[in-house]
């Protein structure tokens, strides 16, 4: 008798505790849904392109070392097989990498040229933009100046690497008033190009490297290296970007270097 009356006290009808109601079922369907579309890591027929931005994601985080194939699988939440399928192998993700990188930058070292400054401060701005650049992609500039980790052969590679040589050129004949040919530039030229290049990238490096840190704290409270860069670049303006005015006629400069070519 008392396990029945127990089994009839139990037997209540009443709906348990533990199940939701049918509102709040559907509140969480509609965030399982929500939080599926966040997560999904790329739109269907977009593969590829996502696992060029979780490579990106990976360079920066982990540097160059820790950029695998199968680290930029588990970044992009694709199975292991996925990177190799569009790229071949590691050489070919960062090359494709590289090449993005160098798009990047050529936009960013562009759109200074936009501007109704001086040829002077475009010059410099071109430099502050190139220096920017490496600031806010450290890995993936890297990536850029790696020649034995990407295959320079890739028509895309060649192809972004050598806007970057004609942006630069194209910056340094306007500072010369003169035009520059991206095949075959004259030795000065080429000296002139090189001279730019050293300046702005060697500068870019230390930065990055942290070299230019005891240099900063010996001077007052508060100055960055933006600061020291602009005062490197205008006190060299001269040289390095020559006035308009002052600019040596080609055919002068052309007759200089024949002097010192020997018999």
């Amino acid at each position: 008798m008392t396990k029945k009356r127990s089994i009839a006290r139990t037997g209540s009808h009443r709906a348990p505790t533990n199940v939701a109601s049918p509102q709040k079922m559907r509140k969480l369907g509609e965030a399982r849904t929500a939080r599926k579309s966040v997560d999904a890591p790329y739109h269907h027929g977009a593969l590829r392109d996502a696992l060029l931005k979780a490579a990106e994601r990976v360079l920066e985080r982990d540097g160059l070392a820790g950029l695998t194939l199968r680290a930029v699988a588990r970044e992009a939440r694709v199975s292991h097989a996925a990177p190799t399928h569009h790229f071949g192998d590691l050489t070919g993700l960062l090359s494709e990498l590289a090449t993005i990188g160098f798009r990047q930058f050529n936009d960013a070292t562009a759109a200074t040229g936009a501007t109704d400054a001086s040829l002077v401060e475009k010059a410099i701005d071109r430099a502050k933009a190139y220096v920017a650049y490496a600031q806010a992609h450290p890995g993936m500039y890297g990536l850029m100046f790696r020649p034995e980790r990407i295959d320079m052969s890739r028509p895309s590679l060649c192809e972004a690497v050598n806007a970057s040589f004609r942006g630069l050129a194209g910056a340094i004949g306007s500072s010369r008033q003169e035009q520059i040919s991206e095949a075959a530039p004259l030795l000065e030229q080429a000296a002139a190009i090189a001279r730019a290049w050293s300046l702005v990238h060697g500068f870019t490096m230390l930065l990055l490297d942290g070299r230019l840190t005891d240099i900063l704290r010996r001077l007052p409270r508060g100055t960055e290296a933006e600061t020291l860069l602009d005062i490197m670049l205008r006190s060299t303006a001269g040289s390095v970007i020559p006035a308009v005015g002052a600019a040596v006629p080609t055919s002068q400069r052309n007759a200089r270097v024949s002097a010192t070519r020997p018999e």
